[in-house]
């Protein structure tokens, strides 16, 4: 079995990851942190999750505990993530990410990580997700211009970024599908007096509220008929077990502690498949070459 920590061990990730580890058959928890200040530090992590003991202490030191694990699991905030990949580089450990909200500087210094260690990062783990990404650019490629784009998402009152990094990674794909650049198109909201809708623009809105998990809506909208295409998360279970296959792809393609790279999850139909297998596949994607 694989050892894996978790940071951000007391967030709603975070506990959905322990549920998930104390399940697998591949992984067994050997650290959970927090930090510093946590009242969850010093409590069972398995009591936290709400699954019973499982013996793993919640502490609120990453470089104390990496001698624990050889991978670790990040769903937490950007700031969080870059001090914790410096951590891993110095410690020589893998890497999976989840945390969005990311700036160009912050992207970066996670790519130039990469030249050392191996990083998996993706602004959703979701195979429905993944799928829609799919779709999404299918829909852009038969309608091109002829139609107006707008993405809508939800998520829960406690989110801090927005657009969410789904939202924004859906917008990528439409945008890239349509040779254009999303920084010049993207519209963030809309408020007032504007004037007409440009032709080219992708709208974003978002909504904070209750407790929904995540739900993502882009919409391609011509006159006369309109096609939506939706996901909805109604568990963070499903972007937990995409943690674990990403995870599992360090123990099946990367056995080599010398291996490093970027990676990031991509999704593939592939109608030979099983439609319960196999949807989610990790592609080596090498943003640097190693130094």
């Amino acid at each position: 079995m694989t050892n894996v920590g978790i940071v951000g061990a007391a967030g709603k990730m975070g506990k959905t990851l322990i549920q998930a580890i104390t399940e697998s058959e591949e992984f067994n928890l050997t650290a959970a942190i927090e930090q510093e200040g946590s009242p969850a530090v010093g409590v069972d992590s398995g009591e936290l999750a709400g699954i019973g003991k499982n013996g793993v202490e919640v502490t609120d030191c990453l470089a104390s505990a990496c001698d624990n694990f050889s991978i670790l699991i990040d769903f937490t905030i950007a700031k969080a993530t870059v001090g914790n990949v410096d951590i891993c580089l110095s410690n020589n450990r893998k890497m999976v990410i989840g945390t969005t909200g990311l700036n160009e500087s912050e992207i970066d210094k996670i790519a130039s990580a990469s030249r050392r260690i191996a990083i998996v990062h993706s602004s959703n783990y979701s195979v429905g997700v993944n799928t829609t990404f799919k779709l999404a650019e299918t829909a852009a490629a038969i309608l091109g211009d002829d139609v107006d784009i707008e993405i809508v998402e939800a998520h829960h009152r406690h989110k801090v970024d927005a657009p969410s990094g789904t939202a924004l990674t859906l917008g990528e794909v439409v945008a890239s599908q349509l040779d254009r650049n999303l920084e010049d198109v993207a519209v963030y909201g809309r408020s007032g007096l504007a004037q007409e809708r440009p032709r080219k623009s992708i709208g974003f809105h978002s909504l904070r509220a209750g407790d929904i998990v995540g739900d993502h809506t882009v919409a391609f909208v011509g006159d006369g008929e309109r096609i939506e295409i939706t996901h909805r998360a109604q568990s963070r279970m499903n972007f937990a077990l995409g943690a674990l296959r990403a995870a599992e792809f360090y123990q099946i393609n990367l056995g080599a502690s010398s291996i490093c790279g970027m990676y990031w999850v991509s999704i593939q139909l592939r109608y030979n498949f099983p439609r319960n297998e196999a949807m989610l596949l990790l592609e080596l994607m090498p943003n640097m070459t190693p130094s």
